[in-house]
């Protein structure tokens, strides 16, 4: 008889042990020699030693499926656990699985010209129209990137222009007050990692929140940098954005220059930007258009509208 202690550092505990640790009770089935207690991310387990060195092994195999896919069904356990992988329907352009193994992937012409230039720039700015996806899939390739650990984390940012003066006049403290600009990318992160997760992510400082004002002084090493809706910022405040970028460090920033909300009298950072940065080696700008709306029918409708009146 002899006793482990396994700590499983990446998985979502409700995906890996199942709703009321249905897997482990599967896995307590299948090694009816071991006594098997699971609490948090960590397994401990007392038994025979041949059938321990084998449950070690399938249970490494197991949390790498599951943080891949999202997703630990009973039949990809019993598939692990005989030493067979389970069957994976290939998903072309594929960035990662997010919740309950959704397949995420690059749609459009654009959102693939997009991945293929975050593997080889570290700097990409995404320009394009509402519902484009730009946004989507820029927080997908962050996601992706810090699952295969080529990331420590996420830096997402927006400006928070809507806001104004008002900003202060708000109920609530700091987080309550700058949480509704920053709503959309929460609502990305929910579709790709489960809840329990994304909570220990945030609260980890894994992934990082914050408007733009929060990014000065700060020097952003091994991370994936996002800014979103940056056609907002002024010259200044993109300069500053800019130049955080560290060590092992990948930038996105997206935009809709036709959604500008600053005052008249101010030219948008990220025009500006975009034409001091061109053509450099190392940053590359992926243009979207109507074609790449993957929202409803009718925004794609709605932008070509307001194209037609403009003209």
């Amino acid at each position: 008889m002899i006793e482990r202690i396994i700590i499983l550092e990446n998985i979502d505990p409700v995906v890996f042990f199942g709703v009321n640790n249905s897997n482990i009770q599967l896995l307590k089935t299948l090694f009816p020699k071991l006594r098997i207690v699971a609490r948090g991310n960590v397994i401990k387990v007392i038994g025979d030693e041949e059938e321990m060195v084998v449950f070690e092994d399938r249970v490494q195999e197991l949390e790498k499926f599951s943080v891949e896919m999202n997703i630990l069904r009973e039949e990809d356990i019993i598939t692990i656990v005989k030493g067979k992988s389970p069957e994976v329907t290939k998903v072309e352009d594929l960035i990662l699985h997010g919740l309950n193994g959704k397949p995420i992937r690059a749609r459009t012409r654009n959102q693939k010209r997009l991945v293929e230039a975050f593997a080889n720039n570290d700097m990409l700015f995404a320009i394009g129209p509402a519902g484009s996806g730009k946004t989507y899939t820029a927080i997908a390739l962050a996601v992706s990137a810090l699952k295969t650990k080529q990331v420590r984390k996420i830096i997402l940012s927006r400006p928070a222009v809507e806001a104004g003066e008002n900003l202060g006049f708000l109920p609530g403290d700091m987080k309550d007050k700058i949480d509704p600009y920053l709503q959309p990318l929460y609502d990305a992160l929910e579709d790709m990692i489960p809840p329990v997760k994304l909570k220990e992510y945030i609260e980890n400082k894994v992934i990082q929140i914050a408007p733009l004002a929060f990014m000065r002084g700060r020097t952003l090493n091994d991370a994936v940098i996002i800014l979103d809706e940056a056609q907002n910022t002024t010259k200044q405040q993109i300069k500053m954005f800019l130049t955080r970028l560290g060590m092992n460090g990948k930038m996105i920033i997206t935009g809709d220059i036709t959604q500008i909300d600053l005052p008249r009298s101010q030219q948008s950072g990220l025009i500006h930007a975009m034409k001091v940065l061109k053509n450099i080696n190392g940053i590359a700008t992926i243009e979207f258009d109507k074609k790449d709306i993957v929202r409803h029918i009718l925004v794609q409708r709605i932008v070509e509208a307001y194209e037609r009146s403009e003209e």
